[in-house]
């Protein structure tokens, strides 16, 4: 193994045998024949990937799909049907925390136990308990059975052993929220303490936004294999078209299903008192006039099942149409153009804004907002119109914009970072948000002090 490497899994494929009762297993131990009861199941079929030191390796798919099996793997608890994995640098896993605790055992006990499994000596412990015993929190539960322990108390004990153990490698498998919301806050900065010390990290998570914002590259498992590697961001991107229409297209563009302008030669022949916002509202390009927009990102990542389709938008602040660069803290209204290809009962229209490394700013949609909209027909051209307060800090932002459809949001159309969002100053303050504050002096006291012995 090259020295910059931390973990290589080559070729790895992982299959169980699957009976239909106990009795079938025994029958094929004892057949004469040696006749086949069983089905095979792959868990993991040839996967391959590098971990390179100081990286963190985000690992993101759907429920069934080979996560949790290929932790175990990488672990060593359990071995691979076929393939490698070669690791270099000792472990601390976060897989099932507290797996290996009695409940007889006191929590200082446990953690002893727990480090020497984990190759660490009795005295390397021992200086760790004072540590671990503050991380946890629990007070004097601490040298009491874990079997008195609530939910909450066994899990940051576990937490707590497996992350303060100055592991060269951390694995951790959805386990970074446990505990009340303070826990949950010490846990993410012993995570990013983690990354700023060169730790590699291996991260498996539903949350999409915690794998763009913290990891360096990314897989996506389906079905027991990788359907996606590279950048988090193009990984997360398919991680939601599988979430939204159960597959992967195999373009990026959009679906257009040839849609064919209504309009007559007198609505293509703007009047001249006409204004933009007026001539976008009647209008129906024959085909996608995003493009033309000043604020369109031609990088955007487009998915949906055709049913419908983003035709145009048109930012409007004020006076000023599709302007290139807004101010924090301006007012806008968003209009954008669909045209349906199908009857659609419930049509919801959502959107979200995130900073340039994917990190959602703000989401939502005509549900949250209480906006139901109505049935769509076949070929309707249906104009809506977001407006937004942009409390931004200075930056470029990115925005999506979909439609879907009832209470599976079914997605229709969407349009993964379609418009650019050129932010610049005006307000000034910290962070990414503006949040609506206000501040005043209510009162001013001058003190008096008495000198003793004056």
């Amino acid at each position: 193994m090259k020295n910059s490497i931390a973990i290589s899994v080559q070729n790895v494929s992982k299959k169980y045998k699957l009976y239909g009762s106990p009795n079938e297993r025994f029958w094929e131990a004892l057949h004469p024949f040696n006749k086949t009861y069983h089905r095979e199941f792959w868990a993991l079929k040839d996967i391959s990937f590098d971990v390179h030191k100081g990286m963190t390796f985000g690992i993101i798919g759907r429920n069934g799909s080979g996560k949790s099996t290929l932790l175990q793997v990488i672990c060593s608890i359990l071995q691979p049907t076929s393939g490698a994995v070669t690791v270099d640098g000792r472990i601390s896993a976060l897989l099932e925390l507290g797996g290996g605790f009695s409940p007889e055992f006191t929590g200082q006990q446990n953690v002893l136990m727990n480090g020497r499994v984990a190759g660490f000596s009795k005295a390397e412990m021992e200086k760790r308990i004072p540590l671990i015993e503050t991380f946890a929190d629990i007070g004097e539960f601490f040298y009491q059975p874990v079997k008195t322990y609530s939910t909450g108390m066994f899990v940051r004990l576990a937490f707590a052993a497996a992350i303060n153990v100055d592991p060269e490698i951390l694995i951790v498998d959805e386990a970074l929220a446990v505990g009340d919301a303070k826990f949950q806050h010490k846990c993410y900065q012993k995570f990013l303490e983690f990354q700023e010390k060169g730790k590699t990290i291996i991260f498996v998570t539903h949350d999409a936004g915690s794998i763009v914002k913290h990891c360096n590259q990314a897989i996506l498992l389906e079905n027991a294999a990788i359907l996606k590697s590279g950048r988090p961001e193009d990984v997360v991107n398919c991680y939601n078209e599988l979430l939204f229409t159960g597959c992967i297209s195999s373009k990026k563009e959009s679906l257009s299903i040839n849609p064919v302008s209504i309009e007559s030669k007198e609505e293509q022949i703007p009047k001249l008192n006409e204004n933009k916002l007026n001539r976008f509202l009647e209008g129906i390009p024959a085909m996608d006039n995003c493009i033309n927009r000043n604020s369109y990102n031609k990088n955007e990542y487009r998915f949906g099942n055709t049913q419908a389709e983003i035709l145009d938008y048109l930012i409007v602040r004020g006076e000023d149409y599709d302007p290139i660069t807004i101010k924090s803290g301006d007012s806008i209204d968003i209009y954008s153009k669909a045209r349906f290809y199908a009857d659609i009962q419930s049509p919801i229209f959502g959107f979200d804004v995130k900073t340039i490394d994917g990190v959602v700013v703000y989401a939502s949609n005509t549900t949250y907002m209480n906006a139901l909209l109505e049935p769509a027909e076949k070929d309707d051209v249906v104009n809506f119109k977001l407006s937004i307060k942009l409390g931004l800090k200075t930056g470029d932002y990115f925005m999506t914009l979909g439609i879907a459809e009832g209470l599976e949001h079914t997605m229709l159309v969407a349009r993964y970072g379609i418009i650019h969002l050129s932010v610049g100053e005006k307000n000034y303050f910290d962070g990414i948000v503006e949040l609506d504050t206000t501040f005043q002096e209510i009162s001013r006291i001058k003190s008096k002090f008495t000198v003793c012995g004056a």
